[in-house]
């Protein structure tokens, strides 16, 4: 029962999120759209400073030496997994754009045919 409730929350979260972003993408301002844009952006940034900040990085290279007889393996498997968090985390922020791109594009072709309704008149 407690899954299904946290499942339900998380559905409303992300409807309410996308509600809210096209809601602000409508704005005759470019700049409230690109608001929860740059908050999951931010988010990311953060997840990979926490990886560099938080990773063990002697703990990792000793396992690794003992394991692969190698010094450039954890350098690697960190980039590696920087890499995969910046995708992953970046996955909210490509679709927000997405959703502000497509309604700036639907208000600039209203304006422009408002006005060429004007200039018709």
């Amino acid at each position: 029962m407690r899954i299904i409730f946290t499942i339900l929350l998380l559905a409303v979260f992300i409807t309410g999120a996308i509600f809210l972003q096209i809601f602000l993408s409508k704005k005759e301002n470019k700049w409230p759209g690109l608001v929860l844009p740059a908050i999951t952006l931010f988010f990311s940034i953060l997840a990979v400073l926490g990886l560099t900040f938080y990773m063990p990085a002697t703990l990792t290279e000793q396992s690794f030496k003992i394991i692969l007889n190698a010094v450039q393996i954890p350098k690697v498997a960190t980039l590696l997994a920087a890499i995969y968090i910046v995708i992953l985390y970046n996955i909210p922020t490509a679709i927000l754009l997405g959703i502000y791109y497509t309604c700036r594009d639907k208000l600039k072709r209203n304006r422009e045919i408002e006005k060429m309704s004007v200039q018709d008149l």
